[in-house]
């Protein structure tokens, strides 16, 4: 038995019916010119013939002493047709029944007596194109492998005949002996020892970086409409921006395109709120995921990320004083992270990701002030087109967790020329969600004309 690493049993330990802890995308694409008008039924059929599976992709928990989070086992007669599945649209088949019926995935569980993923063929689009629809939970993979691991599936060669499926994708590196199987209870006591041993040096570092560069600290953030208990049911919005726009504003203003999507969000929240008359006098406080991940991991499996806070000057008017401040907050966040180890970097994060651990006592929710309000993760993505099958990627939505106390979360990704924002929130604590979509216009609208 393959024994669960600390923080993928935590997304394990605070799931419920409330809160669904698997990670998920919404891929559309166009079929080739000269595609029959079967071409997704048939590409359904290809891949059910796809039956060799990594890995990670027969992990279900495991029960050990009781307990079902702490181990995984493998899973070796899987049922394909169970995990890969066909729907289609109701007519007309437009944008919003296809959100409807992501929304709709995207709130229910993944049954834990199967391993811990699904795929939906979704035909019926009035424009032609079809869709697929991914979840897996969040315990096997993180935002930057699930992105690779898409990458690898796809080829830049629209002619390319190839194909091939997450599934079932050969291995790019060869395994240690210290992540072979036999030695994975050795490999997890390790790492716990270290990260146990670093602890006290761990907290001077933090403590003195802390107070040194006056960074924000969890549980300092204002109480907001996101900040409040959530229910089972989904509810997600999403739109494409061309990446010049940001790309421009970042060269203008000496920053990051991280950071201006983060002032583009805060411009977005911040309108957002004061539409509703609920914008706090505090600035609203972002976490912000950050990959630990090597160039060439390309395998999944597990979570490699640290998290840092992120002041989003929601309390300031002006669009590039607000960028400013974003600027120089995630400057002073990554210092501190500078000459951390991995196992070390994770330990603080631990940290900022109280909320997920918070989840499991709901009740504390409503009592204490949110660590921070709401999750904003960019994942890198391909900055080519991408096809499939022959099947251009026109987009592909990123899809996440919003918490309990953090009722919408933002997560976008880069799709060839274009940046694809997934926004998923609560369906009952945040109405109106695909609101926010046209605040994020009007927000890099009044940063361009800013310059």
């Amino acid at each position: 038995m393959e024994f669960v690493s600390p923080i993928d049993a935590l997304f394990l330990l605070a799931e419920s019916r409330e809160h669904p802890m698997h990670v998920g995308g919404l891929m559309l694409f166009e079929p080739p010119e000269d595609a029959a008008p079967d071409f997704a039924r048939r590409t359904y059929e290809k891949m059910l013939r796809e039956n060799s599976l990594h890995p990670t992709f027969r992990k279900r928990p495991a029960t050990w002493l009781g307990a079902p989070q702490f181990g995984w086992a493998q899973d070796a007669d899987i049922e394909l047709a169970y995990h890969v599945r066909r729907a289609a649209l109701p007519a007309p088949g437009g944008q919003q029944q296809l959100l409807d019926l992501a929304s709709r995935l995207h709130s229910s569980l993944l049954d834990r007596h199967r391993p811990l993923w699904e795929m939906h063929m979704i035909e019926g689009s009035g424009d032609g194109r079809f869709a697929l629809y991914t979840k897996m939970h969040h315990a096997l993979i993180d935002g930057v492998a699930g992105q690779r691991l898409i990458r690898r599936t796809m080829t830049e060669d629209a002619t390319s005949d190839e194909f091939r499926v997450p599934w079932n994708l050969p291995s790019t590196r060869t395994s240690r002996p210290s992540e072979t199987s036999g030695s994975a209870f050795g490999s997890t006591a390790r790492q716990l020892l270290a990260a146990a041993t670093s602890v006290p040096g761990l907290a001077r570092t933090a403590r003195d970086a802390l107070l040194r560069q006056q960074l924000t600290m969890p549980f300092s953030a204002p109480r907001t409409l996101f900040n409040v208990p959530i229910g089972g049911a989904r509810r997600v919005a999403v739109r494409s921006w061309p990446l010049e726009r940001v790309k421009q504003v970042a060269k203008s203003t000496g920053s990051t395109i991280n950071d201006v999507v983060l002032a583009m969000s805060a411009g977005a929240l911040r309108g957002f709120l004061m539409e509703r008359e609920a914008l706090p006098d505090k600035p609203m406080i972002a976490m912000v995921p950050l990959s630990l991940r090597d160039e060439d991991d390309n395998e999944p499996g597990g979570n490699k990320i640290c998290a840092i806070l992120c002041n989003l000057a929601t309390d300031l008017p002006d669009p590039l004083a607000r960028l400013e401040v974003i600027k120089g907050s995630m400057n002073r966040n990554k210092d501190v992270y500078r000459g951390l180890s991995n196992t070390q970097a994770m330990a603080l994060s631990a940290l900022t990701l109280s909320p997920i651990a918070m989840s499991l006592l709901p009740a504390l929710t409503s009592v204490t002030n949110p660590p921070f309000n709401i999750v904003i993760s960019n994942v890198p993505g391909a900055r080519e087109p991408l096809y499939w099958n022959g099947a251009r990627l026109d987009a592909g939505y990123p899809m996440s967790i919003p918490l309990d106390g953090q009722a919408a979360n933002i997560t976008l990704t880069t799709n060839g020329a274009n940046l694809d924002f997934g926004i998923v929130g609560c369906r009952r604590s945040v109405p109106h969600l695909d609101r926010i979509l046209g605040h994020l216009e009007n927000s890099l609208t009044a940063l361009e004309d800013s310059l």
